[in-house]
C-alpha cells in the first residue's frame, strides 16, 4: 500500500507543473501576420514575456494588441534581455495570431525600424 501511496504522490507532483502550464491552442499556428506600430509596453516576466502593440487600423483608430512570447530563460539564451524592447520604438511584429480574431497572437519575431532582428545573434563566423 505504501509504494501505491508514493508512486501516485510521484505522479502528482510532476503533473502538477505540465497542468499549470496553459495551452497555445488559442493560437493559429499555420498562420502568421506581421502587425507594425508602436511599443506601449515590454514585460519581461514569468512565464511568458508579453509585447503590448499600438497599431493604426484602417480606420485610423489606434488597436492595442497582446502579444505573448516565450519565457525569460529561453529568450535570454537567444539573445535577448529585458531591454531589448522599449516603450515607444516602433516595430513590425510577425505573429500567430489568435483564433478567436482577438487583436493579439503568439511571438513568432521582433524586427525594428531599422530592419534589426531582436534577439539576433550578430556575431559573425
Amino acid at each position: 500500500m505504501t509504494k501505491v501511496l508514493v508512486r501516485m504522490m510521484a505522479l502528482a507532483a510532476v503533473a502538477l507543473p505540465v497542468a499549470a502550464h496553459h495551452s497555445f491552442s488559442m493560437f493559429d499556428m499555420k498562420k502568421e501576420m506581421v502587425i507594425s506600430g508602436e511599443v506601449k509596453e515590454f514585460q519581461w516576466t514569468n512565464p511568458h514575456i508579453w509585447v503590448q502593440v499600438l497599431v493604426p487600423g484602417e480606420d485610423g483608430k489606434v488597436v492595442e494588441w497582446s502579444i505573448e512570447g516565450n519565457s525569460p530563460s529561453t529568450l535570454s539564451r537567444t539573445g535577448w534581455s529585458k531591454r531589448s524592447v522599449t516603450a515607444g520604438e516602433k516595430v513590425s511584429v510577425t505573429i500567430h495570431p489568435l483564433r478567436d480574431g482577438q487583436p493579439g497572437g503568439s511571438l513568432v519575431k521582433i524586427v525594428r525600424e531599422d530592419g534589426s532582428v531582436v534577439g539576433e545573434n550578430k556575431a559573425g563566423p
